[in-house]
């Protein structure tokens, strides 16, 4: 208990820091999706979060208002704006979850929270990944970093997501949560911050941590 509370102190600490030294680059996002589109600058959205509680995901909003569409997105998507394609790309449309952390909604590292669409709180697997906090990146995110463009790829993104992406991603996050560690975390961040300055750098298959 005192580590698990530990680690949750240490994140908010962290992604206040983080929101701190990162304020010019917020700004310049800001006022970069004002000039181009406009309010609203964030998109929230309901995340299923440790235990199945509903939280509202924060992010910096990539795509036009008012453009129904599915809930997954893949490359080449319509809906995405200019400064919103740049954003995706770098992962820069994450950062406003620092804020989710601080909240106490999510950590620094974890498992992806999910839309309610595609969460089964029946299925025990589903129940031990719930059983931590979601996190802002983990492995499933460093090895699916491309998913946009396997989704593109697809003839039917929903079912391909549900029936191919979402249990390896399952996998990926059952084996970190056994394995999970103050180490393996940093390892999961220094792949991260290499994704994000080298985006096209890593290749699909490197699963590890």
């Amino acid at each position: 208990m005192k580590s698990a509370a530990a680690r949750e102190a240490l994140d908010v600490f962290l992604s206040a820091l983080a929101l701190v030294i990162l304020s010019p680059v917020l700004f310049a996002i800001v006022i970069a999706i004002l000039c181009e589109t406009g309010r609203p600058v964030f998109f929230a959205q309901n995340r299923v979060g440790r235990n199945g509680k509903l939280f509202r995901l924060v992010k910096f909003r990539s795509m036009r208002q008012g453009n129904a569409g599915p809930s997954i997105t893949a490359r080449g998507d319509s809906r995405i704006t200019r400064v919103g394609g740049i954003l995706r790309k770098f992962k820069l449309d994450e950062l406003p979850q620092f804020w989710n952390v601080v909240r106490g909604d999510m950590s620094i590292v974890g498992p992806r929270p999910e839309v309610p669409q595609f969460v089964d709180t029946s299925n025990p697997v589903w129940r031990s990944v719930l059983s931590v906090r979601p996190g802002i990146t983990d492995p499933a995110s460093v090895a699916y970093r491309n998913e946009e463009e396997l989704l593109a790829k697809a003839t039917d993104r929903i079912r391909f997501y549900e029936e191919t992406i979402l249990p390896a991603k399952l996998a990926m996050n059952i084996e970190y949560i056994q394995k999970r560690s103050l180490w393996e975390d940093v390892k999961v961040i220094a792949r991260t911050a290499k994704c994000t300055v080298f985006p096209a750098e890593l290749d699909i298959k490197e699963t590890g941590v």
